[in-house]
């Protein structure tokens, strides 16, 4: 049913299923329908929570699609994502969130309407590129973004918001996925990338964790700023440290992943599970942000 790629980063290059992020975006779809439909969640002035949700997923997979089917360029991709903005924007109005961050060190900065109509787009662009940025490794773009997920929820949780119940489902199912993933069975694709960062940004928005966002996003930042860094200084991209038998290593420093493995050799799981930590750190750091 699925298109099969080489997996580039294991001996004979085994042919996997590519793709299977469209079966989140169908998954998360058809559960957040049901519990508008089942009226689990209530809507708030008319809008749904459920829904917003749901239309933001649809376009991350529908972005991710385009990608795989056209291979678009970054001076598309990175601005695809403002279109689904215009939902959260709607949703944020309408449920009077806050317009002001409380950013750790630096303190709360209020930002009004601009919020709205510009940190909102700001914070969906940014975290679904990102999070499609940091992939290309077995359950790296799998795990990560269910870790930060996992963080999000616990601490929308922990400050009492019922968000539970709209999260559960996708997120248990995105987790199968991972185990596969990380396993080498199948590949999620960028249909999948691009849907998990639209949900971690637009989950953050509507549960107003925007701080505990922007902590637990940091190493996804970092490897963005270094690929755009190398790209603008040296015009290249980060190079595949994979040296074509078992191990990756890196001579240079382009990316979040060639500097883990700087001048170590490391398997491809070895790799994965070292910025998983990473990630999880920053995670954990993100709920403590949150909830103290």
């Amino acid at each position: 049913m699925f298109p099969r790629v080489p997996d580039q980063h294991k001996e004979g290059k085994p042919l996997v299923p590519n793709g299977l992020g469209v079966v989140y975006v169908l998954f998360t779809t058809v559960y957040l329908f049901l519990l508008y439909f089942l009226g689990i969640v209530k809507p708030v002035n008319g809008v749904s929570v459920p829904l917003t949700l749901a239309v933001c997923v649809l376009f991350g997979g529908f972005m991710g699609l385009l990608d795989d089917w056209m291979d678009l360029k970054w001076r598309y991709k990175a601005f695809m994502p403002l279109i689904a903005a215009l939902p959260l924007v709607y949703l944020a109005q309408e449920y009077g969130l806050r317009t002001a961050i409380m950013l750790p060190f630096v303190g709360t900065i209020e930002f009004s309407s601009a919020y709205f109509f510009v940190i909102i787009p700001l914070i969906v662009m940014i975290v679904t590129n990102a999070v499609n940025q940091l992939g290309g490794y077995n359950g790296l773009e799998t795990i990560c973004p269910a870790i930060i997920l996992i963080g999000l929820l616990g601490a929308s949780e922990l400050l009492s918001q019922p968000y539970f119940t709209l999260m559960i489902g996708p997120l248990v199912f995105w987790l199968v996925l991972a185990v596969f993933n990380f396993r080498g069975k199948i590949f999620v694709g960028n249909s999948g990338s691009f849907a998990i960062g639209m949900t971690i940004a637009s989950f953050a928005i509507i549960t107003d964790l925007k701080a505990g966002l922007f902590v637990s996003i940091l190493p996804y930042v970092f490897n963005s700023s270094l690929i755009l860094l190398t790209i603008f200084f040296f015009g290249e991209k980060a190079i595949d440290p994979f040296d074509g038998k078992k191990f990756l290593t890196s001579k240079q420093i382009r990316s979040l992943v060639t500097l883990v493995c700087y001048k170590r050799r490391l398997t491809e799981r070895q790799l994965v599970t070292i910025i998983s930590l990473i990630v999880a750190v920053f995670t954990v750091l993100a709920v403590l942000v949150e909830v103290f």
